[in-house]
């Protein structure tokens, strides 16, 4: 019996890297499968249709069942039909995974309203498409699993991801209401920060210091993506029906769970607040507080640039 038995999954971006093989260890836990990929370039760019066939076909033939599709996520009727393509095809849906991404690193000053939208539109605009395309769905049957993928680039910060981490952030959000709000009807939402070696944290440029080249492969080499699935199967399962609305980040065989943010300390003054009381008494009260941006990735040391 695997842990996924009778249920169905969609998992977008599943022909690569961590979709890949998050598609494949809930096809080996008993889960249908519809792969989808549109196989497009790292920055959006073409498509074709062989990463989701070459992932549905290697299901298959280790017994499974599974299907290929190959629209985009920053489409809505594109996930309408992923939908209903579950449906008629593999007989239901219980299950969404959307690690879907291209990135257009650019530093702010440089970056073109195109750069900014087209990462907009596949992160967090095709994290609403694909959830919002079967949320009625799982609250008519009362059980679904949705898992976003978010990234310490919006949780931490990264510079030249000022579009990459907004949206990345923006899914945080996203999650937590959508678990507050379909939490009576046994749907969960919960999000996971992968820290892998794929080809998206491939593309990112390698550091110009050779010693900081040399620790970014080393902490690649051991963040492999198939360790990321097993996380992930968990919270497509019946099992984390209790798991809801929390923030995961995993790197190889180091799991954390991310706190949601909450004041660090609160001042107050009677009558309100002036400029110029907040310039003598409310700042200095809070500057000990103060997140220092300098050393935001320093709760990860040597975290892979994903």
């Amino acid at each position: 019996m695997g842990m996924l038995d009778g249920r169905v999954a969609i998992v977008a971006g599943g022909g690569r890297g961590v979709g890949a093989e998050v598609a494949k260890m809930f096809a080996a836990n008993g889960a249908k499968v519809l792969v989808n990929d549109p196989g497009v370039g790292g920055g959006g760019e073409g498509g074709e249709q062989g990463p989701a066939e070459e992932i549905a076909n290697a299901i298959k033939a280790g017994g499974g069942e599974a299907a290929p599709n190959f629209g985009s996520v920053a489409s809505y009727e594109d996930c309408l039909g992923m939908v209903q393509q579950a449906r008629d095809e593999l007989g239901g849906l219980h299950i969404i995974f959307n690690p879907a991404g291209i990135l257009r690193d650019r530093m702010f000053h440089k970056m073109s309203p195109d750069d900014w939208q087209d990462v907009i539109d596949v992160h967090l605009n095709g994290h609403f498409n694909v959830n919002r395309a079967a949320i009625n769905l799982f609250r008519e049957q009362e059980y679904g699993r949705i898992i976003m993928c978010s990234s310490t680039s919006g949780l931490l910060g990264n510079i030249g991801q000022a579009n990459y981490g907004a949206a990345k952030m923006g899914i945080v959000g996203l999650s937590r209401i959508v678990a507050m709000e379909s939490k009576s009807k046994n749907v969960t939402s919960n999000v996971i920060c992968p820290s892998a070696d794929t080809r998206m944290t491939r593309s990112v440029p390698t550091p110009k210091d050779p010693d900081a080249a040399q620790m970014r492969e080393e902490r690649l080499s051991r963040s492999p993506a198939d360790a990321i699935a097993p996380l992930i199967t968990f919270l497509a399962s019946e099992g984390a029906g209790h798991v809801t609305g929390q923030i995961f980040h995993q790197r190889g065989g180091e799991l954390s769970l991310y706190g949601q943010p909450r004041p660090a300390r609160m001042v107050h003054h009677d009558g309100g607040w002036t400029p110029e009381l907040i310039a003598e008494s409310a700042m200095p009260a809070l500057e000990n507080q103060f997140f220092d941006i300098a050393n935001s990735r320093a709760v990860h040391p040597g975290l892979p640039m994903n």
